[in-house]
């Protein structure tokens, strides 16, 4: 086999031209299909990170009341699609006066309950006493992190409005990108608290009047805050809630969009791939047939020295190895700058618009290796036909 090697290595070498143009030929049609394939994989994966990043895209909002208990949500915690949830108290009971630290016109806001685990918070949920405020209400509030500012709730009781005041420290602010609307996230044990005041009941924790109740039922809520941890989950919780009856609303659309634009661009691109690797198998076979009625005297002679059938079926072959290497290196090179001037031109967007991994990169070298080597394998049975007297007459 060395020897085989040493001579199918010089005889390449030989014809250095020849296979220039071959490696030339094959690099043509590697490099496009590279950078057609990085295109799509690229541009797809970034929408789909832009779309996981999005947490609104994996927000599962309820449609109507419910009566959930605290078992219904942690049931739904412990579902795999889950990565976040948590209830959520009466719409008109979470609602707040929020007043400027440094006095003026009190601004109404919602509400919302977070803890450990929100994606829409980048770090710890605010505590006890504390409190986040998304951008537009604290920009219009005037307020920033490490200010205390007052909250109001107020309730009627047979016909006498009553309210309470609150002191809650500013942790941190919501940028628009996670939250748009005006909003105050607090603990939800303070948004019972809250709703237990708003219906008339004493609240001990805060010091809130009201009536007391011996016994009271267990909490029922009307709604919840969920998040699914991938966007196929998406749809899957909203199958999951169909079936039991709750409607809700997501942003499945947007995502089924992206996987049929995955589908489209996938079959186009097989399609082209298809069509030119055939085309570069045929063009490979024609020359490797071309090639060994070339070099017909010098293979015979080779048959005459003791080669045997396999020997020269290997021939072609290993050299059809050689132009593989080289022309995946020079596909790799030209995919290089390609994708290297389309990152830098889509760099103004933060986005990556070209990218292959590893694996397309181990997938593009076996598939080219087997069209090379396997049009090649044609050429060599052809030089395996080859009788050693051929060498002797000098045909």
């Amino acid at each position: 086999m060395s020897t085989l090697w040493r001579l199918a290595f010089a005889d390449y070498r030989h014809e250095a031209l020849l296979s220039a143009c071959a490696v030339l030929a094959l690099a043509a049609v590697l490099a496009p299909l590279l950078i057609l394939f990085g295109l799509k994989f690229g541009i797809l994966s970034t929408l789909e990170a832009r779309l996981l990043a999005d947490p609104a895209v994996r927000e599962i909002v309820p449609i109507g009341s419910g009566r959930y208990t605290a078992a219904d949500i942690a049931a739904l915690a412990e579902r795999p699609e889950t990565a976040f949830v948590l209830a959520r108290t009466r719409p008109i009971a979470a609602s707040a006066d929020i007043y400027p630290a440094g006095g003026g016109q009190a601004l109404h806001a919602e509400m919302l309950p977070t803890a450990a685990g929100d994606p829409l918070l980048d770090g710890e949920p605010p505590a006890a006493g504390e409190m986040l405020l998304s951008q537009g209400l604290a920009e219009r509030l005037g307020a920033w992190p490490g200010q205390s500012l007052m909250l109001a709730f107020g309730r009627s009781d047979k016909g006498r409005q009553e309210y309470v005041r609150l002191s809650l420290k500013l942790k941190a602010v919501l940028p628009l990108s996670r939250f748009a609307r005006d909003g105050v996230f607090v603990p939800l044990p303070l948004l019972e608290a809250v709703e237990d005041y708003r219906d008339g009941l004493a609240v001990p924790a805060f010091g809130w009047p009201g009536r007391v109740e011996a016994e009271r039922s267990a909490r029922r809520y009307p709604a919840f805050r969920l998040y699914a941890r991938e966007l196929d989950d998406v749809e899957r919780l909203r199958r999951y809630f169909q079936d039991k009856g709750q409607e809700v609303q997501t942003q499945a659309g947007a995502i089924v969009n992206l996987r049929a634009l995955s589908g489209n661009l996938g079959a186009v691109f097989w399609i082209v791939a298809g069509v030119a690797v055939l085309g570069a198998g045929a063009t490979l076979a024609a020359s490797g047939l071309a090639a060994v009625a070339r070099k017909r005297r010098e293979l015979s002679v080779l048959r005459l020295l003791g080669l045997s059938s396999r020997e020269l079926v290997l021939f072609p072959v290993l050299q059809a190895g050689m132009t593989a290497g080289l022309g995946l290196a020079a596909s790799a090179l030209g995919y290089a700058l390609a994708a290297g001037f389309l990152d830098r031109w889509f760099a103004k967007a933060g986005e990556t618009a070209c990218r292959l991994l590893g694996t397309h990169w181990l997938l593009a070298t076996l598939l080219t290796l087997a069209v090379v080597m396997g049009a090649a394998a044609w050429g060599g049975w052809r030089a395996a036909q080859i009788q050693a007297s051929e060498g002797i007459r000098d045909v």
